[in-house]
This record gives C-alpha cells, sequence and structure tokens, in this order.
C-alpha cells in the first residue's frame, strides 16, 4: 500500500510541477495547484514514514505546510 502511495504522491507533485512550467493559467497562485502540492506531499510523507526516512518525512512535511499556507492565503483574496 504504501508504495501505491508514494507512486501517486510522485505523480501529483510532478503533474504540479510540470503543469507550472507548460500551462501559464495553472502556477502556484491557483487553488488547484496547491492542492494536488498538498496531496503529493502527504502521500509522499506517508511513504517516507514507512520507510523510516525521516529526512524525507520532514521535506515533505515543509512542502505540505507551505503549500497549505499558500493555499489559506489565495482562499483569503
Amino acid at each position: 500500500m504504501s508504495v501505491v502511495a508514494g507512486i501517486v504522491g510522485v505523480v501529483c507533485i510532478l503533474i504540479a510541477f510540470l503543469l507550472d512550467e507548460f500551462y501559464p493559467k495553472f502556477n502556484s497562485e491557483t487553488a488547484s495547484y496547491n492542492l494536488i502540492n498538498i496531496l503529493g506531499a502527504g502521500l509522499l510523507m506517508y511513504y517516507a514514514y514507512s520507510l523510516k526516512s525521516w529526512p524525507f518525512v520532514a521535506l515533505n512535511a515543509v512542502w505540505l505546510i507551505a503549500a497549505v499556507v499558500k493555499l489559506v492565503k489565495i482562499s483569503k483574496l
């Protein structure tokens, strides 16, 4: 199960990145971009935790928190 979570998490992060790079209407100022990053980072945190890979748990926790903060900021505009 955790491997599937890891794969889906990576796919989410990569989709958000690629869309941000090549599709101007999809960027860090959109809710969808940040929601995909939240999902991806959360799944990758779970995967890293299952492997006891603490540096990657921390990395994805920061990624998730940053996306949540950005999403809250966007929703207040």
